[in-house]
């Protein structure tokens, strides 16, 4: 079983190229393209703002492919990527075929591509049967992802696109494309008060599910911590991940860890994430 972790957390300390090197000397196999920096997004305004990042530049898909480099030649591979957020949002929705490209210009196999949380299965299809055309002359699959809200009332998530079983299920029925496939977010199905739990997910996804995000929480807030440090039971999750014969990589998006790292120290982070995802890898082959 292959690791991988998301770079964006490291990133914002260190920078992408760097961060590519500590993932190869920590003992990671493949990076996970954060894009979120291509454009920006203010959850309190709820507006957009464009970004100087080089990944919004003409420039784009020349940093996609410096960064793959940087990878090779540190022996990792890009195995997906994250476009930005959220897809409901025009301005982002224009970038998500930039999105794609990318992914496919650094080698990556899967976008992950979030549905809007509070738009129906048929509605959200629509969004992807448009962009499965352009992903599919890129070679790169796209991958919903399931999603949450919050109840301020009842201080717990609540139910958005794709959050149970039965709306992954339908969401994946909409569109019936080999291109369109689950990336299943652990830690948001085992949020309090929306979530199917990860076990019946997979369960219920099989061979759809080709993607992973992992990270650990007290069941309760997307807290997206490093795994086996909270009360996800992990056991369980890997179990299921066998049952299923899961064919994917093993990748963290537990992004929130590294916060409490600086430039100074933070290869000894990168280093505990590997530990822990290592540890899973290590229960899915006994």
């Amino acid at each position: 079983m292959k690791t991988s972790t998301e770079i964006a957390s490291a990133a914002h300390i260190i920078g992408e190229e760097k961060t590519l090197e500590y993932l190869a000397k920590a003992g990671f196999d493949a990076w996970d393209f954060s894009m979120f920096d291509m454009c920006h997004y203010d959850w309190r305004t709820q507006s957009f703002s464009a970004s100087t990042h080089p990944l919004a530049t003409d420039n784009y898909l020349a940093f996609a492919r410096r960064l793959k480099r940087i990878g090779l030649d540190n022996g990792i591979v890009c195995n997906q990527s994250h476009a930005p957020f959220p897809s409901d949002c025009a301005e982002i929705r224009s970038y998500l075929k930039r999105a794609i490209e990318c992914t496919a210009e650094a080698g990556g196999q899967i976008c992950i591509i979030h549905p809007a949380n509070n738009r129906s299965a048929q509605a959200n299809a629509e969004m992807y049967l448009e962009l499965l055309p352009f992903a599919k002359d890129c070679g790169v699959k796209i991958a919903a992802e399931n999603m949450w809200n919050w109840n301020r009332e009842k201080d717990e998530s609540t139910f958005a696109a794709c959050a149970s079983t039965e709306s992954f299920l339908e969401h994946l029925d909409a569109v019936n494309d080999d291109f369109l496939v689950a990336c299943l977010d652990v830690g948001h199905a085992e949020m309090r008060g929306s979530g199917s739990g990860a076990v019946a997910m997979i369960r219920a996804l099989n061979s759809r599910l080709q993607a992973l995000h992992l990270h650990d929480n007290d069941r309760w807030h997307d807290s997206h911590q490093i795994p086996l440090s909270m009360f996800i039971d992990f056991d369980a999750v890997v179990s299921a991940l066998k049952e299923i014969d899961y064919k994917g990589y093993f990748t963290l998006e537990a992004d929130q860890y590294l916060g409490a790292y600086s430039e100074e120290n933070i290869f000894e982070g990168i280093c505990s994430l590997y530990a822990s995802v290592r540890k899973l890898a290590d229960m899915f082959e006994a």
